[in-house]
Parts: structure tokens; sequence; C-alpha cells
């Protein structure tokens, strides 16, 4: 492919190229996904919808993409699958910093775990073997916050 298009997924994969932090690259893609979750918190639930919908199509995308420009299999540097995925973790949570914070923690945290079966989801070859497991952790992450919202309302 052309170099333009390449120089495109790449920046997108890689977060605007957070994802090529020296050190915990999936870490500094999540600060990413914390600063474009304060762009588009407010814009109603519906658009957040599509936004994160959009995101993970996207990501799933440009994810596989960018392995195959890079020569790699699910690369530390793609951390597109991380943004996409402190989006879910915030859906439909109420804002406040600290649940931005308790997100933002506890998808690390479930990202870097990989609890069943999120593990088995990152054998899947491609771009959804990148996204799915990072799905997966947001799904956890939001069901918590969800749950802490209902009990310390």
């Amino acid at each position: 492919m052309n170099k333009i298009v390449n120089d495109i997924v790449l920046f997108i994969a890689q977060g605007a190229y957070s994802g090529r932090f020296p050190k915990a690259p999936g870490t500094a893609g999540t600060v990413v996904g914390v600063l474009l979750y304060l762009l588009i918190k407010d814009i109603g639930p519906l658009w957040y919808g599509a936004a994160c919908v959009g995101t993970v199509v996207l990501g799933t995308w440009a994810a596989g993409y960018a392995d195959r420009i890079l020569g790699t299999e699910d690369s530390p540097s793609i951390v597109i699958d991380e943004i996409a995925g402190l989006f879910v973790a915030l859906f439909l949570v109420p804002f406040a910093w600290g649940t931005v914070l308790a997100g933002f923690a506890l998808f690390r945290f479930f990202d870097i775990l990989k609890p069943w079966p999120l593990k088995k989801l990152q054998d899947i070859p491609g771009g959804p073997g990148v996204m799915l497991d990072d799905i997966g952790a947001a799904v956890y992450t939001n069901v918590i916050l969800q749950t802490a919202a209902v009990f310390f309302k």
C-alpha cells in the first residue's frame, strides 16, 4: 500500500503514536482514551454509543492492518484497543472524576490480568483478536462501575 495510507493506519492503531511510548504503551494508549472520552462524554448516549461502535469497528480494521504493516501479531504499539476499551468501560456510567479514575484503573487491571475468557480471545487472528480481549475487559469494568453507581447514588 502507499506510505500515506500506512502512516494514517499506524497513527490510528497506535493511538496518535502513544503506543510508541517506551514503557507501558497500553497505559499510554488508555490515557489517550481518557482524553478523548473527556471530549465526547457529553454528546449524549446515542452518539456516545455510536462512537464506541465506530471506534471498535475502525480499531479492528486498523489493528489488523497495522499488524500486517509491522509484520507482527498484536504488537504492543497497537493501542486503539485500549482507546475503544476505555470508551466501552465508561459507556452510560455517570460522570465523576472518581469514576473516570476507577474506570481507568479497573480497565487496566482487567486488560493486564485477562481473566477467563479474555485470554482465549487473544487467540483469534487479526484485528478481532487484538480488540476483543480489551472489549471484554471493558465490559467487566463497566459492570462494576454500573453496580457501584447504583449502590453509591
